[in-house]
């Protein structure tokens, strides 16, 4: 096994990675940026290095500052975390050249994977089924065009009348919620069409885009995949991430509460399968847009241990940053589908640095009081303490808190009963926002759907 790894990442997934090294006797480098040197992760790592200021493209995002330490320090694998560089296939090739193992996927899975117009070819080829869109097959026949890539804002109204509106503008190499649009006509999609071509140069360094039938009232199904490198894939189990705010999650849960038996079967059957057709190793989650019939449509692929995670472990009992180090390192998954049970029901609510009276913008600034809930089935994974300064440069993620009962309705209560314990003062925070969703009727019925925040809830 691994003798030392070091985390290339920051926060409560840095933490997250410590703590499960420390589990296998791994021990820990971290790296930081001058505005995470009191950061927790800095503190319990066995070693910690400052690898540059606070911009993530000076500190977090440069490749060479990252493996100066790692052989300065003789570690033997890196762990990207979420985030940052945790899906770059390059750096994943330079980990490799560098005789480092990159705890993740292969670099081959991270590219096709994170170009969304191959991974949507990918998948279809796979056998799962994709949301209308793509690109114009004529037009690619005139020009040097990758499939599924709109090239001009014409092409983009062009596929936009055959589909129907809505339609999504969406980033090639978007990901996490950024590089989205939603245009309702032909002089929305055109300004959108130009506006996300900008940020996804801006964002991702591409200018590609894809459009695709947008599905309203949908929910955000995802499923947890687990593979090693002898050929065998599991599933364990799916997550609710219906409710976001702007495309980015803010609660999830473990089991799907909106899906009947039969598509929870389907869907989770589905996405193991076409996760050993394309050879994937490691963890990963496949993310389903599912429509009101319960047709569900291949979104996208992560290639990383997702912010959710911990909703998963709590309903299986699987420590899947243990899971990640081990598969990995090579090892057989060394159990089979029919040994994962499911127990009850966790839900996780993002606790964020944002203030939910001004639109949820980011509140950085010192935490004058901390302090984390608990009590059976309560779990807080997070970096904070009493007079830490979060930062203002990066993620506005704080903390995870999550809730485990016996059925979703133990899971709400005790998820109330530790939003009302949970103090966090000297910052605004998501939490009065969460304690509202806990309250809201819709939610308690399951009935959750991507526009929930925008439609008939009380702010």
């Amino acid at each position: 096994m691994f003798k030392k790894i070091l985390i290339a990442n920051r926060g409560e997934i840095a933490l997250r990675i410590i703590r499960a090294c420390r589990d296998m006797g791994i021990k820990t480098v971290a790296v930081y940026s001058t505005a995470d040197k009191d950061s927790l992760h800095v503190k319990y790592a066995d070693e910690a290095y400052c690898i540059g200021p606070p911009a993530a493209t000076k500190s977090y995002l440069r490749p060479p500052n990252i493996i100066t330490v790692a052989e300065l320090t003789g570690a033997d694998a890196i762990h990207p975390g979420a985030g940052f560089l945790s899906e770059d296939a390059q750096f994943a090739e330079i980990c490799q050249a560098h005789e480092l193992t990159f705890i993740g996927p292969t670099a081959e899975n991270l590219r096709t994977m994170g170009d969304k117009a191959e991974a949507r070819e990918t998948m279809s080829k796979a056998g799962l089924k994709l949301v209308p869109g793509g690109g114009s097959s004529r037009r690619r026949l005139r020009r040097n065009v990758r499939k599924g890539v709109i090239e001009s804002a014409e092409e983009a109204v062009e596929l936009a009348v055959r589909i129907g509106y809505p339609v999504g503008i969406k980033a090639v190499a978007g990901g996490g919620g950024r590089g989205i649009r939603i245009a309702y006509d032909s002089t929305s999609l055109v300004d959108f069409f130009h506006t996300v071509k900008a940020e996804a140069q801006s964002a991702f360094g591409s200018t590609e885009v894809y459009v695709e039938k947008w599905i309203e009232n949908a929910r955000h199904i995802e499923v947890q995949i687990l593979a090693d490198n002898h050929g065998n894939a599991i599933h364990l189990g799916e997550r609710e991430c219906s409710i976001q705010h702007k495309h980015q999650k803010l609660v999830e849960e473990a089991p799907a509460a909106s899906l009947s038996s039969k598509a929870r079967h389907e869907i989770c059957k589905t996405a193991a399968k076409a996760a050993k057709s394309i050879g994937y190793n490691n963890v990963g989650t496949i993310e389903f847009v599912v429509d009101p019939e319960e047709e569900f449509y291949f979104l996208e692929m992560n290639t990383r241990i997702q912010v959710e995670h911990t909703v998963t472990e709590m309903t299986t009992g699987i420590d899947l940053l243990k899971e990640q180090i081990r598969l990995a390192w090579g090892e057989e998954l060394g159990y089979s589908q029919s040994d994962v049970e499911v127990s009850g029901h966790a839900i996780e609510c993002r606790i964020n640095a944002e203030d939910p009276d001004k639109g949820l913008t980011p509140s950085p600034g010192t935490v004058e009081a901390y302090l984390p809930p608990g009590g059976i089935g309560i779990r807080v994974d997070g970096y904070l303490y009493p007079g830490y300064i979060v930062p203002p440069y990066y993620d506005s993620l704080v903390a995870k808190l999550i809730a485990h009962g016996r059925n979703r309705a133990e899971a709400i209560a005790r998820m109330r009963r530790a939003l009302g314990e949970f103090t966090i003062e000297g910052i605004k925070t998501a939490i009065p926002l969460h304690r509202k969703i806990m309250d809201d009727e819709r939610f308690l019925n399951a009935q959750v759907f991507t526009n929930f925040l925008d439609s008939g809830f009380a702010w």
